[in-house]
């Protein structure tokens, strides 16, 4: 019984997720959220801005962020970290004069979360 009433909850549930994909320029973004949408790899350009698609999976609603690397625009990330659920970070791995500068940009955005949640959860002074 409670299998049926999964499978009913299945078909009408229409859960949105949204997902931001980060990494530095020339990475691989672009393509893995067109790979996730098309299922091909496709010819790309460097992103200005960000590209927004939403991939649908199994009734359930990726709407998948994918966000420029390039120096000028990583400041601007957290600007998109509002009600983010999933996050993709790309490294490319070949670009090894690179690695550090992607590990200091995701401990940069750990250390943003960590203080967003501090001030939310501690109370306040008296």
């Amino acid at each position: 019984m409670g299998l049926l009433f999964a499978k009913l909850f299945s078909w009408f549930s229409n859960e949105e997720h949204k997902v931001i994909i980060v990494g530095l320029d020339n990475a691989g973004k672009t393509t893995i959220l067109y790979q996730f949408l098309m299922s091909e790899v496709v010819h790309t350009s460097p992103t200005i801005g960000s590209n927004v698609e939403e991939v649908v999976w199994k009734n359930i609603h990726f709407l998948m962020w994918d966000i420029g690397g390039q120096e000028s625009l990583r400041s601007a990330w957290n600007t998109y970290y509002t009600n983010t659920e999933f996050l993709i970070l790309v490294v490319d791995s070949t670009d090894r004069e690179r690695l550090a500068v992607s590990k200091a940009e995701l401990y940069n955005m750990l250390n943003h979360e960590v203080r967003l949640f501090r001030n939310v959860k501690e109370p306040p002074s008296l």
